[in-house]
């Protein structure tokens, strides 16, 4: 046997004794002959570098050392879940699916909402090829090195599995685990950590992969993501995976009707306590795959997924001051100040008190002693007053009616809820936040120019507006505090790499009300650029799919303001994109036909048939209408579509027929 014979032979056993113990809960040899053969597998890669394998067992000690996390786009977005608090709000999401479905009553899979660090893992011909954590849902770091440490991550797969795939799932951190790890720290003299989950999180970023190593971490699946995987429904995949290595809880289970849904939600109400893991909640999911694409996504979460959240952890304590928040738009956000005081694992000194109509409701007063929950939200909020225990009646919160960082007096508009500032181009704190926002990764995404820095920029009075940021010069950031020669030339190269950004994320940079994201990609995909966007009027953009009357109104206010308008101006001058790319066209077979896709299908997906229509010079659209020239039926397509379009005098076409129609 010669020496790479000899380093698969032993790589191969080792990662067979990691299947069978952590798959089958298996122990083959004993942990000491275990850790023999790890170390006779390091000495003798240390003396034939040559045969090195990123996926090797040894990778689990760790000791790579990462400076700065790759930033990776993810294949497909990692959506986050619609929170449910009731019975009866569970009932209303099956009567949603059902009547999404046209009548259809699918079965469910129940699951543990595992409360860590959500990761994507990508698979390659069975060995791990990246892992990624869920970052913004679009993008997440690239934190491979750290996750190899993970001891029941499988590197390589055993059994008959796709050529590519990804796998989501939580890195957890066990109970014992954080107990054990924090007595550590307690008799070194250390600050312990404050809860499980956000330890999980940050062991994930640690510069030494040998630190994460020594962390107990876990990770327990949930998910499989990719083309043509072979699975009808979502329990089958994930019981597929179990055999490929992945450790899927065996709470995992299929449930036919709402009974059967609500009965597993009462059991781990009851029993999550025993459990080795912090829960916050159940997840519920359509259990099939295709009525999962059926019922597809909103922009912000599966219609087909919900998660169930348990009854909030509540502390009492209490509420000493309030004081005033102005966020970018200028909304006014009111905080209560706390007595310091410990709710599920960290210690809460401020929460959210939202706005006038919520303090008059409490009727608060300072001197209370308040009940403080976090419930679905990251930030606290008060939810109730002990009555027994409260402050004079004199010391009663009056909302404040001027700014708290400008002085200009609030206005509320009729029929919301917060208070704002409408000094939009003199108030400061507004001013830094949009140039934040418009910085920012999920807008113009500009390296070199953080949070801290714009602050800088405006208070030296370099920056007083998004277009002055293009207009910095080296001279004048030289001298700034913490400005040294290569940050200046970092700025600048991000500051210029910016203006290749699309017109879509220019726009939702501009930071105007109730222009997310999403929103913003509608617009712009619809109106092509901002004169045009510009030009439209509140008719116009009320008649884009899923563009309402507060967000068109929104729109014409923004650029009825002169100097909105200006600004708009000055960054075109320096060269920001404030239209979409010229798209190459494979054909004008489409060229002015409105198209809707509707149903699952058999060779394409829905988005690639939807940007196929786009490369042959048709429109997409979201719902049919007169204006619609033919539909694109799957199936699965719904009984009210047919008769819409039939009423309608609208086309169907197969995904073949469409097909032959581009002569593909």
């Amino acid at each position: 046997m010669n020496v790479q014979e000899k380093i698969e032979g032993l790589r191969s056993k080792l990662h067979e004794y990691n299947f069978e113990y952590y798959v089958n809960d298996t122990s083959l040899i004993s942990d000491f002959e275990f850790d023999q053969l790890m170390k006779e597998l390091q000495d003798i890669e240390a003396l034939h570098p040559e045969f090195y394998d990123s996926n090797s067992p040894s990778q689990r000690v760790g000791g790579q050392i990462t400076k700065n996390f790759e930033t990776v786009t993810h294949a497909e977005r990692m959506y986050s879940l619609g929170n449910t608090y009731s019975e009866e709000e569970i009932r209303e999401w099956v009567d949603r699916i059902i009547k999404n479905l046209e009548g259809k009553t699918p079965t469910f899979t129940c699951e543990l909402k595992y409360d860590g660090a959500s990761i994507n893992l990508t698979y390659e011909k069975g060995a791990l090829l990246r892992a990624v954590t869920r970052g913004d849902g679009t993008q997440g770091d690239d934190v491979t090195m750290n996750i190899k440490t993970i001891p029941n991550i499988p590197l390589k797969l055993q059994g008959d599995f796709p050529d590519l795939f990804e796998i989501r799932g939580e890195i957890v951190m066990p109970l014992a685990g954080f107990e054990a790890l924090n007595k550590k720290r307690v008799d070194a003299g250390e600050e312990p950590y404050m809860n499980p989950r956000n330890t999980a999180s940050g062991s994930l970023k640690l510069q030494d992969s040998s630190e994460t190593a020594q962390r107990p971490l876990t990770c327990l699946l949930y998910a499989l993501v990719g083309k043509n995987l072979g699975f009808k429904s979502h329990y089958d995949a994930l019981v597929e995976a179990r055999s490929w290595g992945f450790t899927v809880p065996d709470t995992l289970v299929q449930a036919d009707s709402i009974d059967g849904i609500l009965h597993y939600i009462n059991e781990w109400e009851h029993k999550r306590d025993q459990l080795p893991f912090e829960i916050d909640g159940i997840v519920i999911k359509v259990n099939d795959l295709r009525d999962q694409e059926l019922l597809g996504f909103t922009s912000k979460s599966p219609r087909w997924a919900i998660s169930y959240k348990y009854q909030a952890e509540q502390a009492s304590t209490t509420l000493e001051t309030v004081s005033y928040q102005v966020g970018r738009t200028g909304a006014i956000t009111p905080v209560a100040n706390l007595t310091p005081v410990l709710l599920s694992g960290t210690t809460v000194k401020r929460a959210s008190l939202h706005n006038a109509d919520q303090i008059e409701k409490l009727d608060l007063r300072l001197g209370d002693r308040v009940y403080v929950e976090k419930g679905g939200e990251i930030i606290p909020k008060i939810v109730g007053v002990d009555h027994a225990m409260r402050g004079l009646i004199e010391n009663r919160i009056t909302y404040i009616d001027s700014c708290p960082d400008c002085e200009t007096t609030l206005v509320r508009i009729a029929g919301e809820a917060q208070h704002y500032c409408p000094n939009i181009t003199g108030c400061a704190t507004q001013i830094i936040g949009k140039m934040q926002h418009y910085i920012g990764r999920t807008a113009m995404d500009i390296e070199g120019l953080g949070g801290e820095t714009v602050a800088l920029l405006f208070n030296e009075g370099l920056a007083n507006n998004i277009a002055d940021l293009y207009a910095l010069k080296e001279e004048e950031l030289l001298p700034l505090e913490r400005m040294a020669q290569k940050s200046v030339d970092n700025l600048l190269l991000g500051l210029e790499a910016s203006k290749k950004q699309p017109f879509a994320k220019v726009l939702f940079g501009l930071g105007i009300r109730f222009v997310g994201a999403t929103v913003a990609k509608r617009l712009a995909s619809h109106f092509s650029s901002m004169t045009n966007l510009m030009q439209a009027t509140e008719e116009e953009l009320i008649a884009v799919d899923d563009i309402g009357v507060r967000i068109a109104q929104s729109l014409v206010h923004y650029f009825q303001i002169p100097s909105n308008r200006e600004l708009v101006a000055r960054l075109t001058q320096f060269g920001v994109q404030m239209e979409n790319e010229t798209l190459t066209l494979t054909s004008n077979a489409l060229e002015g036909k409105n198209i809707v896709v509707s149903g699952v299908f058999e060779t394409l997906s829905r988005n690639e048939l939807k940007a196929m229509i786009e490369q042959h010079g048709g429109k997409v659209s979201s719902s049919i209408s007169s204006k619609t020239s033919f539909i694109v039926a799957g199936e699965g397509m719904g009984p009210s579509k047919k008769v819409k379009a039939e009423k309608l005098a609208i086309p169907l076409m197969t995904e073949s027929s469409f097909l032959n129609l581009l002569n593909l």
